[in-house]
């Protein structure tokens, strides 16, 4: 997280996850886009024909520890480089979904916050059920 301690319900940062990694070039990655706030590559395993990872250049593990945590300069540019690539990618038209996921239950799997974007072929339905 953008502290040295946890707080209640939020791990702390682990700063060996591979996305730390990739944004001190330990690890290469496939990349989109880059800013001072952002940096954006193809998801390793992708989900839909265009499935790109936006991630923030800082240590934050969820978007409750960003938004809680991080300049507000880091948050608007992060922000606006997942509208860039989104349009980068000329997904704006045909449309593109966002998903951030936070913690266990959304099977958040790297613990630094990332955003993933979604496109290249109409999608469905968010969530198909729940119980």
């Amino acid at each position: 997280m953008g502290q040295d301690t946890a707080e209640a319900g939020t791990p702390a940062y682990d700063d060996g996850n591979i996305f730390a990694r990739i944004l001190r070039g330990e690890l290469p990655c496939n990349k989109v886009y880059e800013d001072d706030h952002a940096l954006a590559f193809h998801d390793i395993n992708p989900q839909a024909p265009v499935h790109v990872l936006v991630i923030p250049k800082g240590p934050y593990v969820s978007m409750a520890d960003f938004t809680a945590h991080a300049p507000a300069d880091l948050i608007a540019g992060f922000f606006r480089a997942v509208g860039t690539v989104a349009a980068q990618l000329d997904l704006v038209a045909p449309g593109y979904r966002i998903l951030a996921n936070a913690g266990d239950h959304a099977h958040q799997e790297v613990p630094h916050l990332h955003i993933h974007i979604f496109g290249g072929r109409p999608l469905g339905p968010m969530l198909t059920s729940f119980g």
